[in-house]
């Protein structure tokens, strides 16, 4: 019987903070500017997991991964196809370190 309240207890507590925004956002007319903002989070959350990665590619030289990145930036920037992007960032951080 406990189990059971813990499993209950535990389902609302992960089912109110996924339901409640869902729950207000359509109730609520947000501001522009809000929206704009809320607009951005996927962007910098993306630059803030991807980054680190970048910096650590080649531990004694961040250069090799900057380079990678400045590549894939510059070939997304052209709207070429995501696997073309990595693929690029990949030959490019390959071709740095001399296979």
């Amino acid at each position: 019987m406990t189990l059971l309240w813990i499993l209950l207890g535990m389902s609302a507590v992960t089912m109110v903070p996924r339901w409640l925004p869902v729950w207000l956002v359509g109730r609520w007319k947000m501001p522009r500017w809000i929206r704009r903002w809320l607009n951005s989070i996927p962007f910098a959350a993306l630059g803030a997991l991807i980054f680190p990665g970048i910096l650590s590619v080649e531990p004694d030289t961040p250069s090799v991964g900057l380079i990678g990145g400045l590549v894939a930036a510059i070939l997304a920037f052209f709207r070429l196809h995501v696997l073309f992007v990595i693929a690029g960032a990949i030959l490019t951080v390959v071709g740095m370190k001399g296979w």
